[in-house]
């Protein structure tokens, strides 16, 4: 896969085909009409460059993604964790929790993760 980044007129897409699939391309150009006021050919453009990037396929008429949402999203993230934190998950937590206070149950979800995680 080469490319993930992907940017915002891109996700728009991407989180339409996410939630509606599978679907038929001619569903999503009447999709993609609908909700981003696109014409078939830019409908057709940018899933042939999404296609192309490895995100989603578009075999025999049907559009369905190769990579889920969640994974995708772990993708990211983990690519910003890299780039941003030098790859250091303790060093985002820390950098995160000093602006936004982590309530209870939020640290007992983190403790219980890194508690699964440590056998």
């Amino acid at each position: 896969m080469n490319e993930l980044r992907l940017g915002a007129v891109e996700t728009r897409f991407a989180e339409l085909i996410w939630a509606h699939e599978p679907l038929s391309s001619g569903e999503l150009v009447k999709l993609c009409q609908e909700e981003l006021q696109w014409k078939k050919s830019t409908t057709y453009t940018i899933l042939r460059r999404l296609c192309q990037r490895g995100l989603f396929e578009n075999r025999d008429g049907t559009v369905r993604s190769l990579v889920s949402k969640n994974d995708f999203q772990a993708m990211q993230t983990e690519r910003f964790v890299e780039e941003t934190f030098d790859g250091s998950l303790p060093g985002f937590l820390t950098a995160f929790s000093r602006r936004k206070k982590l309530s209870k149950e939020e640290i007992d979800a983190l403790q219980k993760f890194i508690d699964e995680r440590r056998v």
